[in-house]
């Protein structure tokens, strides 16, 4: 069926509906956010991560099979921060997220996570020795629960890596006196949980191995806007009173922008625009391709 006039008027191919007279292709927002794109020197990485980065990522060329999707990339967070990335699809973002934790092909550069003279190069570890000796946790996007295990037997799972089984038992209880709403269904099949409780169990599961640096992958998601809300201000308690470093990205932009400490705009597999999340949040050019408005 065609669409009518107003059906176009209101369609949007970014983040959010946006009210406009024409519909913007993915091609033509890459295209524009490539125009505005602005030099980010490493100067400007190492000054948004306090210059003191806990991860980061030196002139990273990494990809799937032969093909290259991220080129001299360059990233910093510190220690407690978050950053968020946000960009068009096929940006690169959930690939950077993937090589830092062991999911693609690293062609060129490296990955150092640690502070000081404990810094440490972890380019060549494998994903579970990330997980167990490096302190990185991987949240997936949505449905990655083991939809037929009860919620008590999911976070069991998170601690598969763990020298004992019930060193992950001791971890779940903790999970457990933490989140009620888990607590109370921990004997029900993870299936008939809420959309929003199965972010928080996919969520708590990662804490299960006590991670430094989780990164977190599109976690508002298929989500209702009540559980956005309360999956950010779960992750708001794990920065700001847990102390874990967050590398996010993030289809709502707004609303990881609105999060994050630093905000990259990435634009095929390089920087576009880096700044604190607030000053992209003001910058009109951000706001028209990404934010809806």
């Amino acid at each position: 069926m065609a669409e009518t006039d107003s059906t176009q008027k209101n369609k949007a191919t970014g983040y959010h509906e946006i009210d406009t007279e024409s519909v913007i292709s993915v091609e033509e927002v890459t295209r524009q956010a490539q125009a505005m794109a602005e030099n980010v020197p490493i100067e400007r990485i190492a000054e948004l991560a306090n210059n003191a980065p806990f991860v980061s990522i030196e002139n990273l060329n990494a990809g799937y099979g032969k093909m290259e999707i991220l080129h001299n990339f360059n990233l910093q967070v510190a220690r407690k921060q978050s950053l968020c990335l946000i960009g068009p699809n096929g940006a690169g973002k959930s690939t950077i997220l993937h090589s830092i934790f062991g999911f693609t092909n690293i062609f060129g550069g490296k990955i150092m996570v640690g502070d000081g003279d404990d810094k440490r190069d972890i380019t060549g570890l494998s994903s579970s020795d990330k997980l167990k000796n490096a302190g990185i946790a991987y949240i997936l996007q949505d449905k990655s629960v083991f939809p037929n295990m009860t919620v008590e037997e999911n976070l069991w799972m998170g601690g598969f890596l763990m020298d004992k089984p019930d060193q992950a038992k001791e971890k779940a209880e903790q999970i457990f006196s933490k989140y009620s709403r888990l607590a109370e269904r921990r004997t029900h099949q993870a299936k008939v949980l809420s959309g929003g409780e199965r972010r928080l169990l996919e969520i708590s599961r990662a804490l299960v191995m006590e991670p430094e640096v989780l990164l977190v992958d599109e976690p508002s998601i298929g989500l209702e806007p009540r559980f956005i809300d309360m999956v950010f201000e779960i992750l708001d308690d794990l920065q700001n009173n847990e102390g874990k470093t967050i590398i996010m990205v993030e289809q709502n932009a707004k609303k990881g922008l609105e999060f994050a400490d630093v905000g990259y705009v990435l634009v095929s597999g390089e920087t576009a625009i880096a700044g604190p999340g607030d000053e992209l949040l003001d910058n009109p050019e951000v706001g028209r391709l990404f934010l809806g408005g």
